[in-house]
């Protein structure tokens, strides 16, 4: 499977739960320069919230 952790050459979003019983992690990277990780269930639900809200499709190339 190839490596899907978000980069600064490929932003995005990426979200993992192995099992219903692990904690969540989540780890994002958008063309403006922020990064987020996050790790148990409720932190990961917040970091796809505000990366949704603020940033990836949010705004524009340029960062604004």
């Amino acid at each position: 499977m190839a490596d899907l952790t978000p980069t600064p050459d490929r932003p995005g979003i990426h979200v993992s739960k192995p099992s219903p019983n692990a904690p969540a992690t989540g780890s994002a990277v958008c063309h403006c320069g922020a990064t987020a990780t996050a790790t148990g269930d409720n932190q990961v639900r917040a970091l796809v919230e505000g990366y949704t809200a603020n940033h990836g499709a949010a705004h524009d190339r340029t960062g604004r």
